[in-house]
């Protein structure tokens, strides 16, 4: 007997908001299986207003309504049975950030959570990765957004320890990351992963697979220090028009992919890893997880027939 659950998940970043639908196949006796059946991508940098305004622009508040009335339409088109959206760095920050939740909400019946810091780096690491990992190794596991980072330890499968720093590609973008802000973030990864050899980095974010697509390299191989060293010099020299037009990357990575490429190779420096895996995973498929397993509350599909 088979029987296919459908969820959704809503990632409300700094850089863009993403839905993932996903059906999970349920098999007795067996585990799981949980399949992508559709991804969007908005590119609303909410960033840009937060880290330099402190608050959401009306325009993109605009933005952010109509995305949401159409990732409403979307989730009861594929009668999705529970959606769970979640918010992170930008919103958090935003001191109207809990006005626009809550306009959103009355205008769509979308309902938004923002997450903090630390339920963010623990829904990620909730994302089940036994598939591209060794359990006989170490990782550090480093999820770049707009807003903010998440580095999570995992040692032998179990995952030790996690922590968010406010560094991310649109921060940088506006040159909003200061010297102590790194500092802290290397302090944290070189005291967590001194006792352990041989660490490899595992990355994920938008900018990270597309610079996995562009290496050529077949799913489940690493990329090197070397490769990352030498792509990041590369993006240094091409302007961004030629990196929209060489390296066919769309306008609102194109200025931030060399930033978080730079947050890439720091995590591996300090950390001593001479490869980073890229098993193109993120906040949504941790939301995707976490919501079968009951570890966050979602919402069922009759709250988006409201108002």
């Amino acid at each position: 007997m088979l029987t296919i659950k459908k969820l959704a998940a809503i990632d409300i970043g700094s850089n863009a908001i993403r839905l993932m639908i996903a059906d999970v196949i349920e098999q007795h006796d067996k585990s799981p299986i949980f399949r992508k059946s559709s991804l969007v991508r908005v590119p609303i940098r909410l960033g840009a207003d937060v880290f330099s305004m402190g608050e959401i622009s009306p325009q993109n508040r605009v933005r952010m309504q109509d995305t949401m009335l159409a990732f409403k339409l979307l989730m009861r088109a594929h009668g999705i049975d529970q959606y769970k959206a979640c918010a992170t760095s930008a919103m958090r920050e935003a001191e109207n950030g809990s006005a626009v939740v809550e306009n959103i909400k009355n205008r769509s019946g979308v309902e938004i959570d923002i997450i903090d810091g630390e339920e963010e780096a623990t829904i990620i690491a909730a994302t089940d990765i036994s598939k591209y990992i060794d359990t006989d190794k170490t990782y550090l596991y480093v999820d770049v957004g707009g807003g903010s980072t998440e580095f999570t330890i995992i040692h032998h499968g179990d995952k030790k320890r996690s922590q968010s720093f406010k560094i991310g590609t649109v921060r940088l973008l506006k040159d909003l990351v200061t010297i102590d802000v790194w500092d802290k973030a290397q302090k944290w990864i070189r005291k967590y992963t001194k006792d352990y050899e041989r660490i490899a980095v595992i990355g994920s974010g938008g900018n990270i697979n597309k610079i996995f697509k562009i290496s050529g390299k077949p799913l489940g191989e690493p990329l090197t220090y070397f490769y990352l060293t030498s792509f990041y010099e590369k993006l240094r020299r091409y302007s961004y028009e030629e990196r929209i037009v060489d390296l066919e990357l769309k306008q609102d990575r194109a200025d931030v992919i060399e930033h978080a490429t730079r947050i890439y190779l720091s995590a591996m420096k300090w950390s001593g890893a001479e490869h980073i895996y890229v098993p193109k995973i993120g906040l949504s498929d941790g939301i995707i997880k976490s919501l079968y397993y009951g570890f966050i509350e979602g919402r069922s599909i009759a709250e988006l027939h409201q108002p």
